[in-house]
């Protein structure tokens, strides 16, 4: 399949590729190996049409809000808008720097870790499946298994020749019969996974325009997603730019540690105190506070 140039990116608010591609490195679920240097991000991925694949090698200018450019394989309107959502650059970031000014923890996230949007599994579909594989195993098992199953069943895709596999459509998902290394309760739930995402259960768009809530108890009504993946996959999968967490106890741990009140571990009210004045960026500024936290157990 031919390669297709995308029409440019032009990030509203900081962006930084190379802290995503940083970011993406260390992302166990992710499994990604990129270029060192950070300039290019490759990646292969179902389409959210639930059939099709998608290829895309993309770069970024010097510069943390440079525009950003992509050579894709498969519809480039549709992976256009895709990537968009993967890299965050959906949502308006203008305000973001904002944020800073009211609270000093906010503004030493954002000087540690500057351009560095939320870089999102490539679906909501994608999330939900990692969720189910993930759940109860350690978290190199999971993306070893998920690695396998993209191997097995996914298509292979040459991307700046570079042969990366993604994993399987939901198309090709729903008619697997086991997984090795995964029980056959989950083997189950992945292919009802697979005819929910078919069925448009699983659709980002459809996710982020309903109320919070209501998106959160959709998710927990299908298989296996109960309801902390129900966040991951809102947040991670939809890329919903303005959600907290309330079940990442680690979250909570590294909000008392960067605000030194080690009661907000066990005080949701004092939680929701703090991250209502991240709105309308919380899962951003979340995703900043987990990876200070998870930096410094390195």
């Amino acid at each position: 399949m031919t390669a297709t140039t995308l029409t440019a990116i032009t990030p509203r608010g900081p962006f930084s590729l190379a802290a995503s591609v940083r970011f993406l490195a260390g992302f166990t679920p992710a499994g990604y190996r990129g270029a060192p240097d950070g300039t290019v991000l490759r990646l292969a991925f179902p389409a959210d049409d639930g059939h099709s694949t998608v290829g895309a090698e993309v770069r970024q200018a010097l510069g943390p809000g440079a525009a950003v450019e992509a050579d894709v394989t498969g519809d480039p309107g549709a992976a256009r808008a895709q990537l968009a959502r993967i890299l965050s650059l959906d949502v308006d970031g203008a305000g973001f720097p904002g944020l800073a000014e009211e609270d000093p923890v906010v503004a030493g996230l954002m000087a540690a870790y500057p351009g560095l949007r939320p870089v999102c599994f490539h679906s909501p579909y994608e999330a939900a499946a990692w969720s189910v594989i993930g759940h109860r195993i350690r978290m190199v098992q999971a993306a070893a298994i998920k690695a396998r199953v993209a191997e097995r069943l996914g298509q292979r895709v040459v991307v700046g020749g570079e042969s990366l596999y993604a994993f399987p459509t939901p198309l090709v998902l729903r008619g697997i019969s086991r997984v090795p290394g995964l029980p056959d309760v989950k083997a189950e739930r992945l292919r009802a996974l697979a005819d929910a995402a078919l069925a448009g259960d699983l659709d980002a768009a459809r996710l982020r325009a309903m109320p919070v809530d209501d998106a959160l108890a959709h998710l927990r009504t299908l298989p296996g997603i109960g309801p902390f993946y129900a966040e991951l996959v809102l947040i991670r999968g939809a890329g919903h730019p303005d959600v907290f967490p309330h079940h990442e106890r680690r979250l909570h741990a590294a909000m008392a540690e960067a605000y030194g009140r080690s009661g907000i571990g066990t005080d949701a009210q004092a939680r929701a105190g703090i991250s209502d004045r991240w709105a309308p960026y919380r899962s951003w500024v979340a995703l900043l506070l987990r990876t200070r936290a998870a930096a410094m157990t390195w």
